[in-house]
């Protein structure tokens, strides 16, 4: 089986926990605007545990958290210094470490109601043009529906550099489904009429996780496409479809960095090839994914 790839952890809550500034509904954009030099250190810890792609601070840069007024004046810039701050962390790491330009919800996380194409697509594409010169690689984040993803593959449609689509799930519902409650099959399915490498699943719970991955490889192989799979998952408990994640607070539970490595030797088994963490998967935690990395493939 393909070794697994060490993806970086969340960034807004490692940020938070440094002591950077930190206030909603900012987030981590606030960290830019007042102290990026915590954002590359921020970047550094990851590294240091083992991360091999890390991913630009440019998830609050969009309307939603910064306000209209903010987005319009600072926007761009601020997803911009995003990336350079990622491309400075790994030029100083010495190490080989390639840089995810990420590419949130343009109009907040978790909540397919509030999608709306002609307000969403020109702020993508606004932080895909500022951060394209200094990313190795597209993640775009956090997708709650299908509307959202064609949305965001029309942006990246012409893209020179992978691209990988990533989807949330409904930490509620029995079976595996977008928050928006269209199917993983639908998803793997539109993602590869795309110019997609990959598909993933992030910002949700662990445990639903592994049937949303089954789903999705048996999709991939039905279709004989050419899909990478990965997975990043939060530590909140379940998230309602009614929750604002500007200004809520969401409940973290206790997952220890062991306990997270077991839910992903099992994600591994599913198909994973690329895993790190989301919200509260902090740098402990891709430390232990890098010695589980290390002990599963090094005899191999």
């Amino acid at each position: 089986m393909q070794k697994v790839i060490i993806l970086d952890g969340g960034m807004g809550h490692e940020l938070r926990r440094m002591g950077a500034p930190f206030s909603r509904p900012l987030w981590s954009a606030e960290a830019l605007i007042k102290a990026p030099e915590m954002v590359v250190q921020a970047h550094k810890a990851y590294i240091d545990a083992g991360a091999e792609i890390i991913t630009t601070n440019s998830y609050a840069c969009v309307p939603f958290h910064l306000g209209d007024e903010l987005y319009q004046e600072r926007g761009a810039e601020l997803a911009q210094l995003s990336a350079k701050l990622a491309a400075q962390a790994v030029s100083e790491s010495h190490r080989s470490v390639k840089v995810a330009g990420s590419l949130p919800p343009p109009m907040g996380s978790y909540r397919p109601d509030f999608f709306d194409t002609a307000i969403a697509q020109p702020v993508t594409r606004a932080l895909y043009e500022a951060m394209r010169d200094d990313v190795d690689l597209w993640l775009a984040e956090t997708i709650s529906s299908l509307a959202e993803f064609d949305s965001t593959a029309a942006v990246l449609r012409d893209a020179q550099k992978p691209v990988y689509f990533s989807f949330t799930l409904d930490d509620d519902s029995a079976t595996p489904q977008l928050r928006s409650g269209e199917s993983i099959t639908a998803a793997v399915e539109h993602v590869a009429q795309s110019n997609a490498t990959g598909l993933m699943f992030n910002c949700s719970i662990p445990e639903i996780m592994s049937t949303a991955l089954s789903e999705a490889k048996r999709c991939i192989d039905s279709l004989n496409c050419d899909l990478q799979l990965g997975v990043y998952a939060n530590k909140f408990t379940p998230i309602k479809t009614t929750q604002d994640s500007r200004s809520q607070e969401i409940e973290m539970r206790e997952i220890s960095p062991e306990g997270y490595s077991k839910f992903a030797n099992a994600w591994h088994s599913q198909g994973a090839t690329i895993i790190g963490g989301c919200c509260g998967i902090g740098p402990e935690h891709i430390a232990v994914l890098r010695e589980w990395q290390e002990s599963t493939f090094s005899a191999r």
